[in-house]
């Protein structure tokens, strides 16, 4: 399995027993979903390994407290501390109407209401407080955040996010 086909799903923070039980700190709103997972994938030094999962439950709010199969001593779930969780991209649950996660937009047209065709989605930045666009035209960045009242309408099928952003935001990107 490579990264490029699989999410996100959290970090090992740390153990719960010593009988190899871990917590996993989930990157998601919604961590319900995830309680009953059979595998996990683990990055192991870049690598991505299969692990089997002999139980787990739901840990306060966004843990889950996780029993791997052949994890039954302390030592072996030291090693796994601080590793990422991945999951098969198929795993996401579906979104409704507007709603997208940050992958699928990659390569999306972005049409503005006032200066029509922005450029096509790269990257999304979302190291910074707000996510951003991170847009190329024709070899120029352009910086758009991602706020509910920039973004009008995702069109999936045409792949293109229509967008309705303050007056003189791309004009700074596009000004000699």
């Amino acid at each position: 399995m490579r990264k490029k086909d699989c999410f996100y799903l959290g970090k090992i923070v740390k153990k719960y027993s010593f009988k190899g039980e871990l917590l996993i700190k989930l990157d998601t709103d919604e961590p319900d979903i995830y309680d009953g997972l059979d595998s996990v994938f683990i990055d192991l030094r870049g690598n991505l390994v299969p692990f089997f999962i002999e139980n787990s439950q739901l840990h306060k709010s966004e843990l889950l407290r996780i029993k791997f199969e052949d994890i039954d001593i302390e030592a072996d779930a030291d090693a796994l501390l601080k590793c990422d969780l991945y999951l098969p991209l198929e795993f996401l649950p579906k979104l409704e109407g507007d709603k997208f996660y940050f992958h699928e937009v990659i390569g999306f047209k972005v049409e503005d209401l006032h200066h029509g065709s922005i450029g096509i989605i790269k990257a999304i930045n979302d190291s910074t407080a707000q996510a951003l666009f991170e847009i190329d035209k024709d070899g120029i960045e352009i910086l758009i955040p991602m706020n509910d009242h920039f973004i009008k309408k995702i069109d999936k099928p045409n792949k293109t996010v229509f967008v309705d952003t303050p007056e003189g935001l791309i004009d700074l990107y596009l000004e000699e």
